[in-house]
């Protein structure tokens, strides 16, 4: 028995000391079966001359090490996770109220309908002054203060005090929080007596949802044809995406395959057939539609379904995987491609760097595509054809049916100064405070549009402008006078109706709705679904 004892502790101490060279590498020279990048931690960390913080040291590591790939894939820190959470999942805690910020106050522009402070009675145009025991009015707050302050964990309370007109007393709410959806789509309304306009703002996991809500709500209006806004749209989750397509295809019709190194193809169609196969569809895009969007794009065009307006997208179309660490931290992790139905990868070329990659937009610009489409230039390696035989082109995003350059014909120094100081959003704000209850008997964005016009809102803004140090420049207004006018009457519109009345004032500045509403016209041009 004493010497089975010590055999024991012998091969212990053998098979310990081969376990901590294999976890640790030799002093001068990594294990093989060990990683590089983990040795040199374990070395740093067991010889190193002073201490460290391994942990701050392998968060700043990972990021740069995965540089080295695409630039989607990513690490997002524990303390991030949340956050991104709530993004894709369309949720988050919260009291329920859209804010500005406006000369250090905290300005209520409007509650969530259902929502825990529509509840308790808080309405727009109140101010937030206090929360909890935190004086918020009159000191440098910002957006993320104000968040953290009023966003919270589902069921917990916090108190806020309201300062609101007719009122001498601040008005104190205990407020529960509750759950807040983050709306993707941001407006659902008739343009006119047969077409919808809908215009989606991402795709997260209750986007369909909403999409769908947003066109039976245009197809009981009477809409026969559809303007579908995916102008800025960064993307989102693929299966509402898929979903979101399969209502204006056919059974059975392909909607987009992805392959990669490790990643066999992977088709993905229709599943049946599309409850608004029978409507004309125009689909907006630009050089911010990406990945989910271009997705929507492509397969609408590459079924020659309907006509894609606008300029060419951004060329977002790696596929990344998620993978989950024990720390609550995660990876995103690219491992295919995303490929339109024609063959087209959507994807643009990331090989030069993040810089390059990122600066391609201003490239795009400063080259002249955002004006001519014929900068843009082809070649015979890059043509596809759609079901219906039609030229389309690959290269990295998806190129438009129809090209709608970026306007700047009613740009003015005037407006340029106007802009950089953000007196449209200014004036809208006083001037909805201020008139709130003659402009809350107003019901539509057409309305709202007569009756500012006939108040001479334009003059009234250009005389706010002036108290705010922008003299009036006659050029300049002879110019930009008709972008500026409906810009005020827009966000006017938006503080009291919201976003209907935002959109429908300023339909009539927008060169792309103008472009597609007169496709629409020229029915031989709508290329209709067999």
């Amino acid at each position: 028995m004493p010497a089975l004892v010590i055999l024991a502790v012998v091969v212990g101490i053998y098979l310990g000391a081969r376990i901590q060279r294999f976890q640790l590498g030799s002093r001068t020279t990594p294990s093989k079966s060990a990683t590089k990048v983990g040795s040199i931690l374990n070395l740093i960390e067991e010889n190193y001359v002073d201490s460290v913080d391994s942990k701050k040291i392998i968060e700043e590591a990972i990021p740069e090490i995965l540089k080295q790939l695409d630039p989607h894939t990513v690490y997002i820190p524990a303390k991030d996770m949340v956050e991104v959470t709530e993004e894709m999942s369309g949720n988050f805690s919260g009291i329920g109220v859209q804010f500005s910020i406006q000369n250090d106050t905290i300005m209520v522009i409007d509650v969530v309908s259902g929502g825990p402070s529509q509840k308790l009675g808080i309405r727009a145009g109140d101010r937030i002054v206090r929360v909890n025991d935190t004086i918020m009015a009159g000191v440098k707050v910002t957006n993320d203060m104000v968040l953290k302050k009023l966003r919270g964990k589902k069921g917990s309370k916090v108190n806020v005090s309201i300062a609101r007109k007719g009122y001498a007393e601040l008005l104190p709410f205990e407020i529960k929080r509750g759950e807040i959806p983050l709306t993707s789509v941001d407006v659902s309304y008739m343009i006119n007596s047969n077409t919808g306009f809908i215009k989606v703002g991402r795709f997260a996991e209750k986007t369909y949802e909403e999409f769908m809500t947003g066109l039976d709500k245009l197809d009981q209006a009477g809409a026969t044809q559809l303007i579908i806004d995916l102008r800025g749209n960064p993307g989102g989750y693929l299966g509402a995406v898929i979903k979101m397509v399969n209502e204006f295809l056919d059974n059975g019709e392909l909607v987009v395959y992805t392959e990669g190194r490790t990643q066999p193809k992977r088709s993905y169609n229709t599943e049946r057939k599309g409850s608004y196969l029978g409507k004309k569809v125009i689909v907006l895009v630009d050089e911010y539609s990406a990945s989910a969007s271009e997705i929507f794009a492509g397969a609408i065009q590459d079924n020659d379904r309907g006509t894609i307006i606008g300029r060419r997208t951004f060329g977002k179309g790696l596929v990344q995987e998620q993978i989950p660490f024990y720390d609550g931290s995660a990876i995103r992790l690219t491992v295919a491609r995303y490929y339109t139905p024609a063959g087209r990868c959507i994807q643009k070329a990331y090989d030069k760097g993040l810089d390059d990659y990122y600066g391609d937009i201003s490239r795009r610009y400063a080259h002249g595509e955002f004006e001519q489409k014929d900068s843009i230039h082809y070649s015979d390696t890059i043509k596809y054809y759609t079901r219906n035989k039609r030229v389309v082109y690959g290269g990295g995003g998806i190129m438009p049916d129809i090209f709608v350059p970026v306007d700047t014909t009613g740009i003015s120094p005037y407006y340029m100064k106007m802009t950089q100081k953000g007196l449209v959003y200014q004036f809208a704000f006083d001037y909805s405070d201020q008139n709130r209850d003659a402009l809350g008997k107003l019901k539509t964005g057409k309305e709202f549009e007569r009756y500012l016009k006939e108040r001479n809102i334009l003059n009234v803004f250009t005389e706010f402008a002036v108290k705010k140090g922008l003299p009036t420049e006659v050029a300049g207004l002879k110019t930009s006078g008709k972008i500026i006018e409906a810009q005020v009457i827009a966000y006017i519109s938006r503080n009291i109706i919201g976003e209907e009345g935002f959109y429908s004032a300023i339909s009539g500045i927008d060169a792309a709705l103008i472009e597609a509403l007169k496709a629409l016209d020229k029915k031989e041009i709508l290329v209709q679904s067999n």
